[in-house]
């Protein structure tokens, strides 16, 4: 089973330097955020940061598309 975790941006009002729409984020799990209604990802810096949940919907990635995913070139 994998670990790996990924969000996309559905909504970047507010965080229009730190979040670009429609890109796929990694999640980092955070039990305290989530009951706060945030999430935390690792956004344009590189950091891991935490964001308002509803900024993001979860989405589920074949193992194929991962291995694309962390193997691709930057």
């Amino acid at each position: 089973m994998n670990k790996h975790e990924f969000a996309i941006c559905i909504n970047n009002h507010g965080y229009e330097v730190s979040l670009e729409m429609r890109k796929l984020y990694e999640v980092i799990s955070d039990a305290d955020a989530e009951k706060h209604g945030q999430i935390r990802v690792i956004d344009e810096s590189g950091e891991d940061y935490l964001y308002p949940a509803t900024l993001f919907d979860s989405i589920t990635l074949p193992a194929h598309v991962l291995e694309h995913v962390f193997h691709a070139h930057t």
